[in-house]
């Protein structure tokens, strides 16, 4: 049997049962969409590729900061400072 196939996404929707069949039994099955392949069904315990992110995700250097002349804080008066922004009933709404 051969361990790797195409299905369009039409077939995965009309027959997921038969397509999951077919990963249990070992085959991965490519996803397609016009003919586009946009993801994979992999037998459970497969080992994958690592994930292929569309933007940048390794560092890229050193982060030039500006001085805008406030106050140096270190890493705990920061966290003080962030401690509960952005939770709901902050005061810190978006209108």
């Amino acid at each position: 049997m051969n361990d790797r196939a195409e299905v369009p996404l039409r077939e995965l929707n009309q027959q997921t049962s038969r397509v999951l069949a077919r990963v249990a039994a070992g085959e991965t099955v490519t996803i397609t969409k016009d003919g586009v392949p946009i993801g994979d069904i992999v037998p459970r315990g497969t080992p994958t590729a690592p994930p292929a992110y569309p933007f940048r995700t390794d560092p890229m250097g050193d982060l030039d900061v500006p001085d805008l002349g406030g106050p140096v804080l270190d890493d705990d008066e920061i966290d003080a400072t962030l401690q509960g922004m952005g939770e709901p009933g902050t005061g810190a709404a978006h209108d």
